[in-house]
């Protein structure tokens, strides 16, 4: 209880610190004019790819509690720097310090998150996960609709640079779970000693991209997620399109929006406490991880028959919610089974630069495809057949992560070893 506790509190204080930059970035993201929205997304993808050497070097270099520290207060010392330079700057300055601020955030959100499970995944064994992750998934959704609140309640109130030192501080919260965390996982593991130490990874400074390519399994998790960005990129600019299409004021599109994320935030609530641990203990990790894909394949296959707003956003709230719910929390539980230094370098990669590569493949191959003068109809008969290909690889890789998990009790402490470099 005292861990599941902590894990709570740590990915509440991160989600609701996301969710006060948030607002900020997209109000930005507009402000430097939407024609450059999709540069921006590409710089998105640099950056991840950037970013992933040096925090490598962190892995290889230091123990686990200290890297997270040393990454954590490097995103709060940018997020300060950046409360200065708003507060200083002139309004043209303004502009461009709001797009390197909406490719920061862009950065920032999937690094700290993937840290965050990085962490989960190494404190618990896979079936501590089962029973477990969904439930500690729940706090991610409760600190989002805790930092939405405070940022719509107090952003008539506070200028920008004020909203950010609050973000600043729930990072800073982050760190302090962290440490208590880390002091309760010895007791908490179920696997053996080597992988319990407080001690430096090590490997090299490439392993992250090296594993992720030359592992047929994780090669595959990279698929997954590869193919999950990729519809959920098309999902979006469908719906987007018939948004668009329905209401005539900005408003209307915004008060939209909203509903639709509020009904997806209490369907991922209630999933999450009641449903999530139950249906994977039930069905096991293949049958769970394949559940979204064969919801999309039966979704853009509705809204390949009926293209219309109600059948687009009723699909985009359930498949949202259950991305939330059930496959990320299933998702982690794949890399409870990969030695440290794959949870944790190989992780981060494909968490931030391969999620980042997708949602660029989505975007580019929908408006090719629109283009082509595809429709509605042909479009998401497209992203039906790449559902049906995710559906596959998650059947795989469920089976083979059953495969690795009754493997890992056999597994010694030199063995384990062995594959810290």
């Amino acid at each position: 209880m005292p861990a599941l506790a902590w894990a709570w509190l740590y990915i509440f204080s991160l989600l609701s610190s996301y969710y006060i930059l948030r607002p900020i970035r997209d109000q930005m993201g507009i402000a430097g004019g939407v024609k450059n929205l999709q540069w921006l997304f590409t710089g998105t993808l640099i950056g991840m790819l950037v970013l992933n050497v040096p925090f490598s070097y962190l892995v290889k270099t230091f123990p686990r509690e200290k890297f997270i520290a040393i990454s954590y207060r490097f995103f709060i010392v940018n997020i300060l720097l950046f409360a200065v330079a708003l507060y200083v700057a002139t309004p043209e300055q303004t502009i461009w310090i709001g797009r390197v601020f909406f490719i920061w955030t862009s950065v920032f959100n999937l690094f700290v998150i993937s840290i965050f499970w990085q962490m989960i995944v190494d404190v618990f064994a896979s079936e501590q996960g089962k029973r477990l992750f969904g439930f500690i998934a729940a706090g991610a959704t409760l600190g989002a609709i805790a930092g939405s609140i405070f940022t719509v309640s107090t952003v008539k109130h506070m200028a920008p640079g004020y909203l950010m030192i609050g973000s600043a501080i729930m990072i800073e919260i982050a760190v302090f779970c962290v440490r208590r965390l880390s002091a309760l996982s010895a007791s908490l593991s179920e696997r053996p000693r080597a992988e319990q130490e407080e001690r430096p990874i090590g490997g090299t400074l490439l392993a992250g991209f090296r594993d992720a390519l030359s592992s047929s399994y994780l090669l595959n998790v990279s698929l997954f997620l590869l193919l999950y960005a990729i519809t959920s990129t098309f999902l979006y600019f469908q719906q987007a399109s018939v948004i668009s299409h329905a209401f005539s004021s900005r408003a209307a599109q915004t008060q939209f929006f909203a509903s639709i994320d509020l009904g997806v935030n209490i369907l991922t609530l209630a999933v999450q406490l009641f449903l999530t641990g139950r249906i994977l203990k039930r069905f096991g990790v293949g049958t769970t991880l394949s559940l979204l894909p064969a919801a999309s394949v039966l979704g853009f296959g509705a809204v390949a028959l009926l293209p219309s707003l109600v059948s687009v956003v009723a699909f985009q709230i359930v498949r949202r919610a259950g991305n939330f719910s059930i496959a990320r929390p299933t998702r982690e539980i794949l890399f409870t089974v990969v030695p440290r230094e794959e949870r944790y370098k190989a992780k981060s990669f494909i968490d931030t630069a391969v999620y980042r590569l997708g949602d660029q493949l989505g975007a580019w191959s929908f408006a090719l495809l629109s283009t082509l003068k595809l429709g509605a109809t042909e479009i998401s008969i497209v992203a039906a057949v790449a559902s049906a290909i995710w559906l596959a690889n998650s059947w795989w890789l469920g089976r083979r992560q059953d495969v690795l998990a009754r493997q890992q009790p056999q597994a010694g402490p030199s063995d384990q070893a062995g594959h810290q470099g």
